[in-house]
């Protein structure tokens, strides 16, 4: 897995800081990110793929600095974003994963079969020809995560992936979850999303207040919001 390094970052915007200082060495296989609405979550993950990038101090991914080498970075890096509606581009689901390919220069004769291959194992193959309107809330996040998935980053990002969605869809994004090779890191509200994760990190008023299994750092946040 790679192993991301956060040293000495701290992040400031409009000359308010909104993140830091953080150290950081964040090599598990599952993280999750907790914390209140503009505690800095957001702004520590996007760092990892060049997003955003720190004020002072330095991010890596394996030795590489995404503010230097971002391209290099964003090839093993994946990022999902918590409304799928910004990342469905093209007028078929199909389509819409073909697009990753065309943008990291797949020839086209290796696109379809790499397609149906990725749309197989989120469950989407039935629905490859049709418009991605047409989709439940969950299920565009699923195309949103295979958009993700067809360029076979080595971590994945998932900022909020759950917050439009019901419960049904919610156990059907964990259990894809649950099946990726990949490095997986998620900022989420849904503390039971994250019970079976590696480590957990809370967040609050930029700097990470907690750091460990998910039990102790969750029951934690909850007695300081009160919960």
């Amino acid at each position: 897995m790679p192993r991301i390094v956060f040293s000495g970052v701290t992040r400031d915007y409009a000359g308010r800081r909104v993140l830091g200082p953080v150290d950081l060495d964040l090599v598990e296989d599952r993280i999750g990110i907790i914390g209140p609405n503009g505690g800095g979550k957001s702004t520590l993950v996007r760092m990892i793929n060049g997003l955003a990038e720190p004020s002072v101090g330095r991010v890596t991914v394996d030795g590489v600095d995404p503010s230097v080498e971002g391209r290099a970075v964003r090839r093993r890096v994946g990022f999902v974003f918590a409304d799928a509606d910004n990342q469905i581009v093209m007028p078929t689901v199909a389509e819409d994963v073909s697009f990753s390919l065309r943008q990291r220069r797949v020839p086209p004769r290796q696109r379809p079969a790499q397609v149906a291959a990725a749309l197989r194992r989120v469950g989407l193959a039935d629905h490859a020809g049709d418009s991605p309107h047409t989709l439940s809330g969950g299920q565009k996040q699923l195309l949103a995560l295979t958009s993700v998935l067809v360029l076979e980053p080595d971590l994945i990002i998932a900022d909020e992936p759950t917050t439009l969605l019901d419960l049904r869809n919610r156990r059907e994004l964990a259990a894809v979850f649950r099946g990726l090779a990949q490095q997986l890191i998620v900022v989420s509200h849904d503390l039971d999303f994250l019970a079976g994760f590696d480590r957990v990190l809370c967040i609050e008023d930029g700097r990470v207040v907690d750091d460990g299994a998910p039990g102790p750092v969750i029951a934690g946040y909850l007695a300081r919001m009160g919960g």
